[in-house]
């Protein structure tokens, strides 16, 4: 009761249609994020576009994710800085997001052997699902005063997976009876009717300038404007240690239901069902952790989080029946919803005023770049073995390690000055 209250205060004290809008993105993203991301699509592109007898699928499948990502992280930087700039942050999120749902949309003309096609969609849809969300994220400074903005992360997070949770609910009939076409178009539709809110509600561009001036202003300040990141000690050192442990997150995500279906035989519907249950526990990990996170700051609960998920790798090895891998998961599902709800928190504690965009370019760029190794070194891994459990241990060298470099980095919450 007590915790009801406290978030409808807060709440009330909110720009109401701003927050729910914002929210509502992460809602209608994480369809694509569940389906296409996570659990159904990998597995039908691995194993019926691809074939994955020998590993030749994951190969594809990391050399997709991380080519997304790569291009997203150089793009990102310079991008963030026009937006801001230019006054064009909504239009260029909307960019993004239209392209992620039309190439969803042509998943339907995909069959047996079309490896390449569905590489290239594959890649143009997760670039722009990637792309968007950094413009998204930075309206998180915007829309919620400094002291609330663990909470509202934390809520978009919880809202992002009750998104998952429904679009796999969604999903399951559609993948029972094998209508994965329908699949296909159900995610776009999800996504594109979800995502309107934000375009309507949030704050309208402002400071709108030729793009050409945008452009020519922010390609000749972006060395600048690394260097004075790169000079900030503190931010420098959390920039380092989240792109080690995300790197493992990110490599969990896109191959948790490759390995669950290619090395313990999961049909598709008991993926559904599983990570149906992993979303719930994701929610209650961030509603849960929302408030701590402001309390306790974000760096004690991140690395809390590092801990879990590094517990959950090793016996992510060990694993023998769908059972035990039933139980690592719902472990694993608290500790994201956690982890990346505080690492956002944490990163907008070095943000400077009216330079959100740009930073959270390059937020962006840590984090998809991130995203390149890990997919690559894993996909390598299981097609030179023709084994992904020995591609499971070069996971956990991330978690630790980033955990290790957070150790150095003062925690800049209220709590800590």
């Amino acid at each position: 009761m007590l915790l009801y209250v406290n978030i409808v205060i807060t709440f009330e004290a909110m720009k109401k249609k701003e927050i729910l809008s914002w929210c509502l993105f992460d809602f209608a993203g994480s369809g694509y994020s569940a389906v296409i991301l996570t659990v159904v699509f990998p597995v039908y592109y691995t194993q019926v576009i691809v074939g994955n007898q020998t590993g030749v699928g994951d190969l594809w499948w990391g050399r997709a994710v991380a080519l997304s990502m790569a291009f997203v992280a150089l793009t990102s930087p310079v991008l963030g800085g026009i937006a801001d700039y230019g006054g064009l942050r909504k239009r260029f999120l909307f960019i993004y997001t239209i392209s992620c749902v039309c190439a969803v949309g042509f998943f339907t003309t995909l069959s047996s052997g079309m490896i390449i096609t569905g590489f290239i969609l594959t890649v143009i849809a997760n670039t722009g699902f990637e792309g968007g969300m950094m413009f998204y994220n930075s309206y998180l400074p915007e829309i919620a005063q400094k002291e609330f903005h663990g909470r509202v992360s934390a809520w978009g997070f919880a809202m992002g997976y009750a998104g998952s949770f429904s679009s796999l609910l969604m999903a399951l009939p559609l993948a029972k009876s094998s209508s994965f076409n329908a699949l296909w178009v159900s995610v776009a539709v999800f996504f594109l009717l979800f995502s309107l809110p934000l375009f309507i509600y949030l704050p309208k561009d402002t400071q709108l300038r030729p793009l050409h001036e945008a452009v020519n202003k922010k390609l000749t300040g972006f060395v600048k404007t690394m260097k004075e990141i790169w000079k900030n000690t503190q931010l420098r050192k959390f920039l380092i240690s989240y792109f080690i442990y995300q790197d493992g997150t990110n490599t969990v995500i896109v191959f948790s239901s490759i390995f669950a279906s290619t090395t313990l035989g999961f049909k598709s519907e008991e993926l559904i069902y599983l990570f149906l249950t992993v979303q719930i526990t994701a929610f209650l990990g961030a509603v849960i952790m929302a408030k701590p996170i402001d309390i306790k700051g974000p760096k004690s609960i991140v690395m809390l989080s590092l801990v879990l998920w590094s517990a959950v790798t090793i016996a992510t090895y060990f694993v023998k029946t769908k059972l035990a891998f039933f139980i690592v998961a719902v472990a694993a599902g608290f500790g994201l919803g956690t982890v990346q709800s505080a690492s956002r928190t944490f990163f907008t504690k070095f943000i400077p005023n009216g330079r959100e965009s740009e930073y959270f370019g390059f937020y962006s760029t840590i984090g998809k770049t991130s995203a390149v190794l890990g997919p690559l070194v894993f996909g390598g891994i299981s097609h030179l073995t023709g084994n992904q459990r020995p591609a499971i241990l070069s996971i956990i060298a991330f978690f630790i390690t980033g955990l290790i470099m957070l150790l150095f980095v003062k925690d800049m919450s209220s709590k800590s000055k």
